[in-house]
């Protein structure tokens, strides 16, 4: 199955790749270890997945990192996590930098304990001027909530007279969402074998192309990710039109 980055085809590839990174504790439990071994292998697989995205050109990879509903977890898996979230900065600093990789961020980031928000900041910062493929983590992110603060904003710019009602569009729409500065995704895939959304940039993925595929996320391979790109690259996207109209 799959093969390596270097077989893809250059043409027909996606500009930007979203992944709902799913499976990590079930991978744990599957061999009798704790949740937080299935999130630590999870880090090794964002590693190795930006690493191969950075080698096949990718633009934008977004990864669902940490949703709003997640802090209903258990207050000790939170705090695992978040841990995990800054040592994991803290050490790919120099992976990013060496690979110019611009960190970016989508999702309420405030909501992040102090440490966690500052570290992120921080690489944020020292990454922002790189022009290479842009790294977005989605922490405390939710769509809903994100469409919901969009349409607040809105409403305040109409009620101050500085949006017209009739001149709200998708665009308008676009730019008061938390992914302003990144196009819309081109291909999603979940891995766990879960064949759902999970409230994951609803507006974005209006005519992404949706891939799911029965692994964990610890045990997701570069095979696997030149896999989902053949599946793309396979499929015809008509955006609402005719096969005829696009020949």
């Amino acid at each position: 199955m799959g093969g390596t980055i270097e077989n893809l085809k250059d043409q027909n590839l996606p500009k930007h790749i979203a992944i709902i990174m799913d499976g990590n504790g079930r991978w744990a439990k599957q061999k009798g270890k704790l949740r937080v071994f299935g999130h630590e292998n999870g880090v090794k697989t964002v590693r190795d997945t930006v690493q191969n995205c950075v080698k096949l050109g990718l633009e934008y990879l977004t990864l669902y990192t940490f949703s709003t509903e997640n802090w209903n977890r258990p207050k000790l898996e939170v705090d695992i996590l978040m841990r995990l979230l800054v040592s994991s900065l803290k050490k790919e600093l120099k992976t990013f930098l060496e690979n110019n990789i611009k960190l970016n961020t989508i999702g309420n980031i405030e909501s992040l304990p102090a440490r966690a928000y500052k570290e992120l900041n921080e690489v944020m910062e020292k990454t922002k001027d790189n022009t290479g493929m842009i790294l977005t983590l989605a922490l405390s992110y939710g769509a809903r909530e994100e469409i919901k603060n969009a349409v607040q904003q809105i409403s305040v710019k109409v009620k101050n007279n500085i949006i017209s009602p009739e001149n709200i569009d998708e665009t308008i729409i676009n730019n008061h969402l938390y992914t302003y500065n990144l196009p819309d995704v081109d291909l999603l895939i979940r891995t766990s074998g879960e064949h759902r959304i999970s409230n994951f940039l609803l507006w974005q993925i209006a005519y992404a192309e949706l891939y799911f595929i029965d692994v964990f996320w610890p045990d997701f391979s570069e095979n696997h990710l030149v896999e989902a790109i053949k599946n793309y690259q396979n499929r015809e996207r008509r955006f609402g039109k005719t096969s005829e109209q696009l020949n």
